[in-house]
């Protein structure tokens, strides 16, 4: 099967390597003209812009948009729609917000194209491990695109899956994501309080690799963990300072539209705002006012 890929950053182009590697045909377009001639190395072939990369597919085309969501993704919809035809297709793999995804199916209906949402995850990993894939789309399409699935999937029957109609992959990605922020702000609050027992200077790097193996807390951001404190046990060249890059706001934000108590993914996201006051105006309030009410020492910014 022929795909045409546009995006080819790290996590496209990786996409584009593991599917030229089972046999597909990958076409790709990125506006740096680098990645264009390291997929060309990989076996793959380019496109000097969208038109060419649609005159480059058979009928009924399949596009997979690998680039940044918001706006990219609606920009690069208006350069790709003139050049498609009814029956083809356009997958978003990126982190869309589910609601965008909607909007955008009923516009690319007007023209006779499908879209499907595939929400992608495993990172830098993929390549070799496969991604894992939750995708959302028309049945008949969606069957049709199955062997790319399978393909890019850790295998043809396990990591991905069909979950809904278009907007369900993004949104269960969204609250993938969601999860994702409660687990790695569990894992980093347990080893600060083992850091943080100074009497023993517990080994962070030796504790992680126990609970690898056998522990009901072992899981592979459990073993990026660790392979982060081996590479430096005290973390010190990396600032304290942590983005988000949007699904967990969203997955708060529909659990409380929903009714639904999601306490941990909320206050995960709380700390990851925290993270970002260099001021640390609450916590410097929350001091001033215990000295007002209960005479409490007010530790000093120099002491």
């Amino acid at each position: 099967m022929k795909l045409g890929i546009v995006g080819l950053g790290k996590m496209g182009a990786n996409m584009a390597e593991r599917l030229l590697a089972g046999g597909h045909r990958v076409v790709g377009f990125d506006l740096a003209s680098e990645a264009r001639d390291k997929l060309v190395e990989k076996g793959g072939e380019a496109a000097s812009s969208l038109e060419d990369l649609a005159s480059k597919l058979a009928k009924p085309r399949a596009v997979w948009l690998m680039v940044p969501a918001g706006e990219v993704v609606d920009k690069t919809l208006d350069d790709l729609l003139p050049h498609l035809a009814t029956g083809d297709c356009v997958i978003d793999g990126g982190n869309s917000m589910y609601k965008d995804t909607l909007r955008r199916e009923s516009r690319l209906a007007d023209s006779g194209v499908d879209y499907v949402d595939c929400g992608t995850s495993g990172g830098v990993w993929g390549l070799k491990e496969g991604y894992s894939m939750m995708v959302g789309g028309p049945d008949e399409v969606v069957d049709r695109l199955r062997p790319i699935f399978e393909t890019l999937a850790p295998g043809a029957e396990k990591g991905w899956g069909h979950v809904g109609p278009t907007g369900s992959g993004h949104f269960v990605k969204m609250v993938h994501n969601g999860i994702e922020y409660g687990l790695m702000e569990a894992y980093a609050e347990g080893f600060s309080v083992l850091r943080n027992k100074k009497d023993w200077a517990l080994d962070l790097h030796q504790i992680a690799e126990i609970w690898r193996f056998g522990s009901v807390v072992r899981s592979w951001l459990l073993d990026l963990t660790a392979s982060a404190l081996e590479k430096d046990p005290t973390l010190s060249d990396i600032a304290p300072y942590v983005v988000d890059s949007g699904e967990g706001r969203w997955t708060v934000a529909e659990a409380i539209d929903l009714a639904t108590p999601a306490p941990v993914i909320a206050l995960a996201l709380m700390r990851r705002f925290a993270s970002r006051d260099d001021e640390d105006f609450s916590d410097r309030l929350l001091a001033a006012m215990r000295h007002e009410f209960g005479g409490h020492a007010v530790k000093k910014e120099d002491e």
